[in-house]
């Protein structure tokens, strides 16, 4: 029979620590708000102090909040118009060709009766109307976005539930680390973190 050794009674060694991932660049502050109202308030205090780089994640609309940030009117009603309007004169056009190019007399009527191509009009407007938003709603946010720097936040998970973040980008001229912490912290916020990128 072998001899084994045991080393019974002797404490196991400690597994060393596992690092800390590596931290880029400091991206913005993030902050949890419990109520819309709080966000809501939130939004327009940081407006009136400046802040234009500030975003927010709701778990569900919150009727106002843009204009209480401040945001621009969408773009997307004009690229749609667009897309429609292309639809349409493509449509118009395309017909128009094939009708005066190779001709047919039927029935008597005139070789560009417009009247019997809506059909394709409407089609094609409403084809090229729906492509258009499809694809600058994707461009104009940014899609797909694999990773975002908020994700970071450990609470993150709670934007698509219960809770409401204010976001302010490290960019905005008014940034200050310790003057954003502390004014988010008198507007009533919880989990005041900056994220990195």
């Amino acid at each position: 029979m072998a001899d084994h050794d045991h080393h019974e009674g002797h404490d196991h060694e400690a597994a060393p620590e596992m690092p800390e991932p590596e931290k880029g660049e400091v991206w913005g502050m993030m902050a949890l708000f419990e109520t819309p109202a709080e966000i809501y308030h939130a939004c327009e205090e940081l407006k009136e102090a400046g802040y234009r780089t500030l975003d927010a994640m709701t778990p569900f609309p919150v009727h106002g909040l843009e204009k209480a940030m401040g945001l621009k009117p969408t773009r997307l009603p004009f690229l749609v118009l667009g897309g429609g309007i292309t639809g349409l004169s493509s449509g118009i056009a395309l017909t128009y060709y094939v009708n005066m190019d190779y001709p047919l007399n039927i029935s008597g009527k005139v070789p560009f009766s417009y009247h019997i191509f809506i059909p394709v009009y409407f089609e094609l407007t409403v084809l090229l109307s729906a492509l258009t938003c499809f694809v600058s709603l994707w461009a104009l946010c940014k899609l797909p976005t694999f990773f975002h720097p908020t994700m970071r936040h450990k609470s993150f998970a709670r934007s698509s539930d219960d809770g409401f973040f204010v976001t302010i980008e490290a960019s905005d001229p008014k940034y200050n680390a310790e003057k954003t912490r502390a004014l988010l912290e008198k507007l009533g916020a919880k989990e005041v973190e900056e994220v990195h990128s």
